[in-house]
């Protein structure tokens, strides 16, 4: 397996760097949505009306404005892509954590943003730092940091772990395990009955999808960052921790989890026990329970609360994110895009690259491109620009 990288290059037209961001993948082009910065020792949340997005071929990043029901600035919201559609749920704004659920179609060109009120059922309480699940036309959310009225905390089932340090009056803050699932056809919101050993409460893990199996991995709670895997059957609802037969990655929260095979999880990067950003790689067969650690070309580039997106030809294209403990010094926010080469590339994209690469310099195959079939022409000039000299950002 070849884990080797595509080169960055970029437009003039730069998205700014950021952390606790959203981005999806569609169609070979990455969208990005809110996140924060640091802007002297204050945090400064990006702007709630712009949506940036990056084409994977081309290398170029266009900005569009955002009408309609538009989300507050945020930062910790779950985003997921299902039809076309970007769906956020919760996050932190100025006024703390929230619990509603946005939605923008992304391929009709308006970007207009839709508030939706749920029709049937309770949104879950307000959180930031959770993950989500994509399984038949359904959002399965787990776990994050949020607060509850004291009434609301079950004592007894240990789904809510309070934050001792995080209270006012009869509003208490904590980490949960909770899955909830919401159906946007139905607009409805539920709360399905789970069976099995269920992980302890966290937020700022990481979670993918193969079939119709959810995992989750690592993540915080109190003062500890967890090393354990589990996995909920989304059809069954019953919870497996998992016990690897290999030595495993050490504990982290704000990493990402990335399913780029029907068997296969990619883990790059977070935060440490020891508070350390990372920049390790690792894949987890999902059947042989077994972790193996891989080289790649961004061993130099740590990163955390960045996002992983699922890109062409199972590449995962990670952007964003800090490379300092931001409880700390959270004044590394990244811009760049990079992407991971999972499995070897087929014949026609090993020689769209080659060719976009090299015609530019070698005037005998830039004279011979006319002679291409039409669409891998129309392919290679598209890539063309993604190699083109890198300009000066802005």
């Amino acid at each position: 397996m070849d884990y080797a990288a595509s080169e960055s290059h970029c437009s003039e037209l730069v998205a700014r760097e950021r952390s606790g961001h959203t981005a999806v993948v569609e169609d070979n082009l990455l969208y990005v949505w809110g996140g924060y910065v640091s802007v002297a020792d204050n945090e400064v949340f990006l702007s709630n009306n712009q949506i940036w997005v990056y084409d994977l071929q081309q290398g170029v990043w266009e900005v569009f404005h955002m009408t309609g029901e538009v989300p507050p600035p945020m930062s910790g919201s779950c985003g997921c892509s299902l039809n076309g559609h970007l769906y956020i749920f919760g996050g932190c704004d100025v006024n703390g954590q929230t619990n509603q659920i946005y939605c923008v179609n992304l391929t009709d060109g308006n970007y207009t943003w839709r508030k939706i009120i749920p029709e049937r059922g309770c949104a879950p309480s307000p959180r930031d730092k959770v993950s989500c699940w994509i399984h038949e036309g359904r959002l399965i959310y787990f776990g994050g940091y949020g607060h509850k009225l004291l009434a609301d905390i079950d004592h007894r089932n240990r789904s809510f772990i309070v934050d001792e340090a995080a209270w006012v009056e009869d509003v208490y803050w904590g980490w949960n395990n909770e899955v909830h699932i919401f159906d946007p056809v139905q607009a409805s919101w539920s709360e399905p009955q789970t069976h099995g050993h269920s992980p302890a409460p966290r937020a700022a893990h990481a979670s993918a999808t193969t079939g119709c199996r959810g995992y989750i991995f690592g993540g915080r709670v109190m003062e500890t960052r967890k090393s354990d895997i589990h996995c909920l059957n989304l059809e069954t609802w019953t919870w497996s921790e998992i016990v690897p037969v290999s030595s495993s990655p050490v504990g982290r929260s704000w990493h990402s989890l990335t399913a780029v095979s029907d068997r296969t999880l990619f883990l790059f990067g977070g935060l440490s026990s020891d508070c350390k950003p990372m920049s390790d790689g690792w894949l987890f067969d999902v059947e042989a329970k077994k972790w193996t650690e891989i080289e790649h070309p961004h061993e130099n580039k740590p990163r955390l609360w960045h996002t992983a997106c699922l890109g062409k030809d199972s590449d995962v294209v990670v952007f964003g994110g800090s490379c300092d403990y931001i409880l700390l010094v959270d004044t590394g926010h990244c811009n760049d895009a990079l992407v991971f080469q999972m499995q070897p590339y087929p014949l026609f994209r090993i020689c769209e690259d080659f060719i976009a690469k090299n015609a530019r310099n070698n005037e005998l195959l830039r004279n011979q491109l006319p002679l291409l079939p039409p669409q891998l022409l129309t392919a290679v000039q598209r890539r063309m620009a993604f190699y083109r000299p890198s300009k000066k950002q802005t």
